[in-house]
């Protein structure tokens, strides 16, 4: 019979980028690898930082730059950015964008309809006030 060890669970891996961004977030500055491992208590290997950092390098959520041997990571976005994201990514990943927002929208709880009919209100008018749309 397999043993369960006590307080271990898999983390999915939009888990594991909150966390690392999240800790980037926290940094002075740009921060190591090695620091973000710290950071987050040491429980995870240097090689998955490493891994989830380089993720969030081609999505465009950290960049980096070489410092020594190896390099500093910084946050180009937040956690909210992050997953605004991953939202365009699976809605660039479907042929009816029309059929997958409407379907997104209808499904919406009232509070979350109000709020996104105000964002999208605000930016109308900054669209607007910026002259967009214009020759």
């Amino acid at each position: 019979m397999a043993e369960r060890r006590q307080g271990s669970r898999r983390r999915g891996q939009g888990e594991l980028e909150a966390l690392v961004l999240s800790a980037l977030g926290e940094a002075d500055g740009p921060a190591t690898a090695g620091w973000v491992q710290e950071r987050l208590g040491g429980d995870l290997a240097y090689t998955t930082v490493i891994t989830i950092l380089t993720r969030l390098l081609a999505k465009g959520a950290v960049t980096r730059e070489r410092s020594g041997r190896s390099f500093a990571w910084t946050p180009a976005s937040d956690q909210a950015g992050l997953a605004a994201h991953r939202m365009r990514r699976v809605l660039d990943a479907e042929s009816d964008r029309e059929a997958v927002l409407a379907s997104f929208v209808t499904g919406l709880g009232p509070d979350d309809e109000r709020l996104l009919r105000d964002l999208l209100g605000r930016a109308g008018h900054t669209d607007r006030t910026h002259g967009e749309g214009e020759d």
